[in-house]
């Protein structure tokens, strides 16, 4: 009997042993998968030698005070160049206006260019004029120089099931417009001065960067969106082509070795705080036999997390069905 309990503890330990060895492995492999990983994506690049920076400017733009320090910290480091990589339909005013003045006060410091790979519109164009350059596919989209206020209004709806909404207020115009009581006029009359005078500063922005006549910014500000093509020849950008195309303009105009590696740079993206409730519903779709819907879902939840945290005037283009 003793024998027999000294093998099953022996086994044991050696089970725990194999074991152990077995999770050490596993490990090892993700560890080179990550670096492998990091490396593909330019992040192994160390901040202190000297690189490329890329920035990447996609989703919704709102107030974002990580990529402000983001910004300051590249500003800091031994890049030698930067390269912003924009794909977005824009975002709130206050928002884009953050970002272009933190990206001139980076222009001052190092070469920052362009490249729009897809959207450059509304808030993301007034990000794209915060570069010394702009570069742009042929077929993205550029311009979107406008401003919109929306809300809805439920008037009709409410009278519909009977509800009214009562108001105290101290003047007239305190918290209005608002959804629940037919717009007046001098309510309207308000937030158009607002709408109006960020579209003042939006066209003097873009008039000013791009150097355009009065007649040439006339043409570009009345909300449309244009073609890498059309923008070349708008002047809304300088060249069309993609971070290759960059590159040489860096190496050609400031000196920049195209030999440099690049290193993308990058913040917490939106909705992280939220991470654990996402992957916990996409495993859960995904358990059910559906992967695709689970990708959808997940993509759905971030893009409304990115819409809730919008207020205020908007610098914002999408397209309608």
């Amino acid at each position: 009997m003793s024998l027999d309990a000294d093998q099953i503890v022996e086994r044991r330990r050696l089970r725990r042993k194999v074991t152990f060895w077995r999770v050490l492995g596993v490990l090892g492999v993700v560890a080179a998968v990550a670096v492998g990983v990091s490396a593909l994506l330019g992040r192994d690049i160390p901040a202190s030698s000297p690189h490329v920076a890329r920035i990447m400017i996609g989703g919704i733009i709102r107030n974002d005070r990580e990529r402000v320090e983001l910004l300051e910290e590249i500003g800091r480091s031994r890049a030698s160049a930067v390269i912003l990589s924009i794909d977005s339909p824009g975002g709130t005013v206050t928002g884009s206006e953050q970002l272009y003045d933190a990206l001139r006060r980076l222009a001052a410091k190092k070469p920052v260019v362009a490249v729009v790979e897809g959207v450059a519109a509304s808030g993301a164009y007034i990000a794209a004029l915060g570069a010394d350059h702009i570069v742009a596919r042929r077929n993205a989209l550029v311009g979107s120089v406008g401003v919109i206020y929306q809300f809805p209004n439920f008037t009709e709806l409410l009278k519909t099931v009977g509800v009214t909404m009562e108001d105290i207020k101290s003047s007239p115009l305190k918290a209005s417009p608002n959804p629940y009581t037919p717009v007046t006029p001098e309510a309207r009359a308000a937030v158009d001065s607002l709408v109006k005078d960020s579209y003042a500063w939006f066209k003097d922005l873009v008039g000013d960067r791009r150097k355009l006549s009065d007649a040439k910014l006339a043409n570009v500000s009345d909300g449309r969106v244009f073609t890498g093509h059309q923008g070349l020849e708008l002047q809304l950008v300088d060249e069309l082509g993609d971070e290759r195309t960059a590159r040489a303009w860096l190496a050609r105009e400031k000196g920049v070795s195209e030999t440099l590696k690049v290193r993308t740079w990058r913040t917490k993206e939106v909705g992280d705080e939220f991470g654990w409730l996402l992957g916990a519903a996409r495993g859960v779709v995904s358990a059910l036999g559906f992967p695709q819907a689970a990708a959808l879902l997940t993509d759905a939840a971030k893009g409304a997390l990115e819409r809730s945290q919008l207020d205020g005037l908007l610098a914002l283009w999408h397209a309608r069905s």
